[in-house]
């Protein structure tokens, strides 16, 4: 399953070091190319928001099986692209139908022990971040030496192997729930009223990914300009930093399940708070550049994984549809992120990207600071 959910995920993030190489291509803004990478995570919120319910009600091998195969649709469609228009279109689809990690998430979670439901999602999740930070690697050397069309065309081709793979090893998982899908739909709005801890849950997530989706959007224009002058496969490799936070998944699972999800939470954005303030002190250093990286991708999955082993044990007769809430919320910080970082950059510099870091983590602090305990 992090196998799985790691390479599926990589799907949203591949277009992220190719920025300024597509900006050229098209001979586009950054803003304008920006706002691509912004439909990704929004398509992939609407996914969830749309998809994932239906994991409550249908045979959730089936369901993967068919999401896989649409989202290599969409990314022979991505590859496609002749035009910025159609490129935009092309990266809703993406998203939207990139949904299989937040499917695997919670049957990792129906299937775990109760007493290790933190270390079991922290191992999942681990393949998750893992995927998004190698896939800034891949797509930039990719990118680089053949063009960022290969990518996609790798990446579809990528899920058809991926497909016939689970087919053989998941295993049939029936539904949970008799409701009828409108009915579903209709009872996520009660959980959000009804669970303070979702609520809360939700708008940390937003906020810390946010902040995640700030940097990684605006990083290739930092390293194109005159700072650095460094290409796509230099963006890239600094994905390969960020895998010494993903490796500490799992610990910080072990600690949320021995002591307190809302203690990790915590720690975590304080992290993310001390890698933006190194972004903001050194971050026309690479040394600062990178101290900042695994500052920030060690605090973003430290309150992840704690954030989803909060909601995990809220319901297990709800869990896909508090886990779409939740991650709905999620991305669509991301997406906010994403937009707020490639806007910030082209009119503020690289400290407008900073300050919309930080402003994220004043927001995520205060609703810790004033949440449920």
């Amino acid at each position: 399953m992090a196998i799985a959910g790691g390479i599926t995920v990589a799907n949203l993030y591949y277009i992220q070091p190719l920025l300024a190489e597509i900006a050229r291509s098209f001979h586009v803004t950054q803003v304008n190319v920006g706002f691509a990478a912004t439909l990704t995570q929004i398509g992939y919120a609407l996914g969830m928001l749309i998809i994932l319910p239906l994991a409550d009600i249908r045979e959730k091998r089936l369901l993967i099986l068919i999401m896989l195969c649409c989202s290599a649709c969409s990314l022979l469609l991505m590859a496609s692209s002749y035009s910025i228009v159609l490129l935009s279109i092309a990266s809703f689809a993406v998203g939207f139908t990139s949904v299989v990690p937040q499917l695997l998430v919670p049957l990792a979670a129906q299937l775990a022990d109760p007493r290790e439901r933190g270390r079991i999602i922290g191992t999942v999740m681990s393949g998750l971040l893992i995927g998004i930070l190698v896939s800034r690697t891949f797509s930039g050397f990719v990118g680089q030496y053949f063009g960022w069309q290969a990518v996609y065309l790798i990446a579809a081709v990528l899920m058809i192997l991926l497909a016939i793979a689970l087919k053989r090893y998941l295993p049939l998982c029936p539904p949970s729930s008799q409701m009828r899908y409108a009915e579903l739909f209709k009872s996520m709005g009660s959980l959000v009223r009804a669970l303070p801890v979702l609520r809360e849950a939700s708008v940390n997530g937003a906020m810390m990914f946010g902040a995640f989706s700030a940097f990684w959007t605006s990083l290739s224009f930092l390293l194109a300009s005159p700072h650095y002058h460094l290409g796509a496969d230099v963006a890239g490799l600094f994905g390969l930093v960020g895998v010494a936070g993903a490796s500490a998944a799992p610990i910080v699972g072990r600690i949320a399940d021995r002591r307190s999800p809302k203690l990790t939470v915590g720690i975590g954005m304080i992290v993310v708070i001390l890698s933006y303030l190194c972004f903001l002190a050194f971050g026309f250093t690479l040394w600062g550049l990178i101290t900042g990286v695994i500052l920030l991708d060690l605090g973003v999955q430290s309150c992840q994984i704690s954030n989803q082993a909060r909601i995990h044990a809220i319901s297990d007769e709800a869990r896909n549809r508090i886990n779409t809430v939740y991650m709905v919320a999620y991305f669509m910080g991301g997406a906010m992120g994403s937009f707020l970082g490639s806007y910030s950059y082209a009119h503020f510099g690289w400290y407008g990207v900073c300050a919309v870091g930080l402003l994220t983590q004043l927001v995520a602090v205060v609703v810790h600071t004033t949440g449920t305990k």
